[in-house]
């Protein structure tokens, strides 16, 4: 399933951790492989990808997303 999110980048999670978007409605969304660009904690960001339900990950802190397109806010 595509969808659009727009919210902050979090790093989170144990040990290694794994980046996050966290939307403004509260959801946490795991970033699945996130580009560079992401990977920079407290950024503001629209994303569009795709939910995959075929990933199970260590941190399972919500719904893993592809990352297909993004843009950095503000």
């Amino acid at each position: 399933m595509s969808i659009q999110v727009e919210g902050k980048i979090e790093r989170q999670g144990f040990g290694s951790g794994t980046w996050a978007l966290v939307s403004q409605s509260g959801e946490t969304y795991e970033l699945h492989q996130a580009p560079a660009a992401l990977q920079q904690a407290g950024i503001t960001v629209k994303v569009s990808g795709k939910i995959r339900d075929d990933i199970m990950t260590m941190a399972m802190i919500g719904p893993v997303l592809e990352v297909e397109r993004f843009e950095v806010q503000g």
